[in-house]
């Protein structure tokens, strides 16, 4: 099980939310840059990556964060937020960027991720799917769509998706461990690689995923407030 721990960039900051809410944003660092090395020096072997004024926006907002923390790093980086367009993808990846996750996008035009994968192959797009009570949330997780989760994870699998990040939105950024069943749920009707988010809180909480099993799990606020020690954690879920 890969760890992911999440850097989420807002007016170029390094920030948690709690439920997805804007309003309701905590600065932990001003230098995500700083942030990316020292989960490099603790061991990660990923890094995960939201630009949330670009989800907001519709459009990428952070692209220099994003390159300085890429250039600064010798591990992989996934990142998502205001993927909109081919275009979009290709600028992404020019970056440096290993994968590129869609997710509003997915939602309104699921043929985009099809034309995608055509154009840069299953190991360079993941889809995100962010959930409320088990329906798809868009746009910065500001509307909540008519699609069930399972269901958009079902289409997307037939259109070559090999990797999907299933988040929880209710439990993101609050610390009360994550969506188990809803999660457990997904991996068995679609057969997916999935990287779980959302909500993960403790070793326990790691425990809890690794048992699914997950491909994933993707370790925010849990981290910036010492609740997990990274090098402890990739050492029992990583590299057993």
């Amino acid at each position: 099980m890969i760890l992911y721990p999440a850097i989420d960039i807002r007016n170029g900051q390094c920030v948690r939310l709690r439920q997805g809410q804007f309003h309701d944003a905590e600065v932990y660092s001003h230098s995500p840059v700083k942030i990316a090395k020292l989960w490099e020096a603790q061991g990660a072997s990923h890094i995960h990556i939201v630009d949330l004024d670009g989800a907001l926006a519709g459009r990428s907002m952070n692209e220099d964060v994003i390159r300085d923390i890429v250039s600064s790093v010798n591990i992989p980086v996934q990142t998502g937020g205001g993927i909109r367009t081919i275009k979009d993808i290709e600028t992404k990846l020019s970056l440096g960027v290993s994968r590129v996750i869609i997710g509003t996008k997915a939602v309104e035009n699921p043929q985009f991720v099809k034309e995608a994968i055509a154009c840069f192959g299953p190991d360079r797009i993941v889809v995100g799917i962010d959930a409320k009570q088990g329906m798809v949330a868009i746009q910065g997780w500001e509307k909540v769509s008519n699609y069930k989760a399972v269901s958009l994870a079902l289409e997307m699998k037939e259109y070559g998706v090999k990797t999907i990040v299933y988040t929880d939105i209710t439990r993101d950024g609050m610390l009360q461990g994550p969506n188990i069943e809803h999660t457990k749920e997904i991996v068995r009707i679609t057969g997916l690689s999935v990287i779980a988010s959302g909500g993960v809180a403790s070793m326990k909480d790691l425990e809890s995923v690794y048992q699914i099993p997950v491909a994933g799990v993707i370790i925010g606020k849990a981290l910036y407030e010492n609740r997990i020690d990274l090098c402890e954690a990739i050492a029992k879920f990583e590299k057993q």
